[in-house]
């Protein structure tokens, strides 16, 4: 079932409280995702920093060495930040060169199984099997401040409960999806995309998906005309919530199967699969709401 929620705030209004606001609509959705449950929470960032997060689920370990070897690699300056069993990077460094090396040598040096699940300038992401609103509380949510956040609830109906099967999902810089639904071609995708040289660490079709915008935009795609494309592309049944360093965008299949709601104030825009966690915002009685269509792309960008 899952359920999903975003929220873009157009103004400096509420830019502080984004975390607490989307720790608020998070517990809304707990019903529909009682097993595990994501976020990721973006800002203005650091200019020339670029953050990597990765986690080593239910283990702690010694962080230092990881952060030593990328160091080498990078040939640039990388600091560690611990958050239970995730890490945060940050470096001056190639940040998708970063998140190759982390897949591919993080667990032979610490000895735990590492996931990295977001790099970017603007990013941080945090997932976690339980209750949502522990995963939240665990992972200080309702503490961050940012212009934008998506998060994600998840009941694992034709899968195993883990971390790394949840939502979000993030392959490129800054862009993160969440998904309710289904794809039916995300074999035949992932073997595309491969060949473009993006790499995946699960087997959900979510991480496809992501891979397949992360591509897109990388070759030069506005958020729009990949989504546009997508809508050819992908085959299955979605609603996606997609957030990128300076935008916001909401897409569902040409059947729309899967239940979204969107409300816009002048201060804020926010998405959820049901009413219950946008009627928690502020000003929502002055708020404009509506059903998105099928089949069409709905984008925001951030102020220049």
């Amino acid at each position: 079932m899952c359920g999903i929620v975003g929220l873009f705030l157009k103004t400096e209004k509420y830019r502080p409280e984004l975390g607490r606001l989307t720790a608020v609509m998070l517990h809304e959705m707990r019903d529909r995702g009682p097993d595990s449950a994501g976020f990721a929470v973006y800002d203005q960032g650091i200019p020339g920093v670029t953050r990597i997060t990765a986690l080593a689920e239910g283990q702690l370990p010694d962080w230092a060495p990881i952060g030593a070897g990328l160091e080498a690699v990078l040939g640039a300056e990388v600091k560690v930040r611990a958050i239970h069993d995730h890490a945060v990077f940050e470096t001056s460094g190639d940040g998708r060169l970063a998140r190759q090396w982390l897949i591919d040598n993080g667990a032979s040096i610490s000895g735990a199984a590492i996931d990295v699940l977001s790099y970017g300038s603007q990013i941080e992401l945090y997932k976690s099997v339980g209750d949502p609103d522990l995963v939240a509380q665990r992972y200080n949510l309702a503490a961050r401040s940012g212009t934008h956040a998506v998060a994600h609830t998840r009941m694992a109906t034709e899968s195993a409960v883990t971390t790394n099967g949840s939502h979000p999902f993030v392959t490129g810089a800054n862009t993160c999806l969440v998904h309710n639904g289904s794809l039916s071609n995300h074999n035949q995708l992932r073997r595309m995309l491969e060949q473009q040289g993006e790499s995946f660490q699960t087997e959900n079709d979510s991480e496809v998906a992501a891979g397949y915008l992360a591509w897109r935009l990388r070759e030069g795609d506005s958020l729009d005309q990949a989504l546009s494309q997508a809508l050819t592309d992908l085959d299955g049944f979605y609603t996606f919530a997609i957030g990128i360093e300076n935008g916001f965008a909401i897409l569902r299949d040409p059947i729309a199967c899967k239940p979204a709601v969107i409300a816009e104030t002048d201060d804020w825009v926010a998405m959820s699969s049901e009413y219950r966690a946008i009627a928690q915002l502020p000003d929502v009685g002055d708020a404009t709401v509506w059903e998105p269509e099928p089949a069409r792309v709905y984008t925001w960008t951030l102020a220049a």
